[in-house]
């Protein structure tokens, strides 16, 4: 009876804790990323055919961009001005809250071959050009590189780049490493299916495949959403989202906290059980003994 109430307790805080959002599962079968603004806008990528659409919390599509070349998605956290950087293009591209251009920076016109770039703010971007192996700090508002750091890392597994209180911070394909702009190592831990950063103020998130890890000024890593079962992850200031089997779920910080609380309860639950057939299993052991003692053997 009380193995009983608790899944009914879990499948009742399951069910609770997230809540489907209105978006065909045909429009998310194909999708590459997803991205989440403040206002509960979704973004999503895909790389068969290059296209970056924009629906609202209902699933109305806003807008929609048909790209000829494939591009990395930086962030969404400013809807009204969206930075993207293709390496195929060597170009980077602002676009408003209607994915309309803005502006585009050709880098092929002044670099030699740029891998990433991270556009700090409307001024300034952070490039790492391969050729010279260098990171530079670019104000492309007046066609000036400010700085050059020589870098000395593989650049081939680099997956994103982002440079923030004069510390740079690189997602590779097995690593994350902070350095400063020295290039001297701060930290560096590993990491599987790694995708993107996000920044939220002096915390630095790292979005994967499945999960989203929390860096901050402690040096610690904390995971703070995570489902084995997810294909795409991504939050913004107020939630968590997922698609999981071709749906597109939504989680408050207090559903995950029950959900958490009952994931306790349940490791719990099976520690009392496991001692118990514990004591059973040596009771039997023991009862067998005296068996085999009263037989003369």
């Amino acid at each position: 009876m009380r193995l009983f109430s608790f899944i009914s307790l879990l499948l009742f805080c399951t069910v609770c804790a997230q809540k489907s959002l209105p978006l065909d599962t045909l429009r998310l079968k194909e999708a590459k990323d997803m991205f989440a603004d403040d206002y509960g806008n979704l973004y999503i990528y895909k790389n068969k055919d290059f296209t970056l659409t924009k629906y609202d919390s209902l699933g109305k599509q806003i807008g929609q961009m048909m790209l000829t070349v494939p591009y990395k998605i930086q962030s969404v956290q400013n809807p009204l001005t969206i930075p993207m950087f293709s390496e195929n293009g060597q170009e980077m591209k602002f676009v408003d809250q209607n994915l309309n251009d803005i502006q585009k920076i050709d880098f092929k016109q002044k670099f030699s071959f740029i891998k990433h770039a991270y556009a700090e703010d409307l001024q300034q971007i952070w490039l790492l050009d391969e050729s010279t192996r260098r990171l530079l700090q670019y104000n492309f508002r007046n066609d000036t590189t400010i700085n050059s750091y020589p870098f000395d890392g593989d650049f081939d597994d680099i997956i994103d780049l982002l440079v923030y209180e004069n510390k740079v911070y690189v997602l590779s394909k097995k690593l994350f490493s902070v350095y400063n702009l020295k290039f001297e190592k701060l930290f560096e831990t590993e990491i599987t299916h790694a995708k993107r950063f996000r920044r939220e103020n002096e915390i630095i998130l790292i979005i994967t495949k499945n999960s989203i890890l929390s860096f901050g000024s402690d040096e610690k890593m904390i995971t703070v959403f995570e489902d084995p079962e997810a294909q795409i992850v991504d939050k913004n200031n107020l939630a968590f989202f997922e698609i999981k089997a071709n749906k597109l779920y939504l989680y408050t910080p207090e559903n995950l906290k029950k959900l958490q609380n009952t994931a306790k309860t349940e490791e719990l639950e099976q520690s009392i059980e496991d001692l118990e057939r514990q004591k059973s299993d040596k009771g039997d052991v023991i009862k067998l003994i005296d068996e085999i003692e009263n037989l003369g053997y």
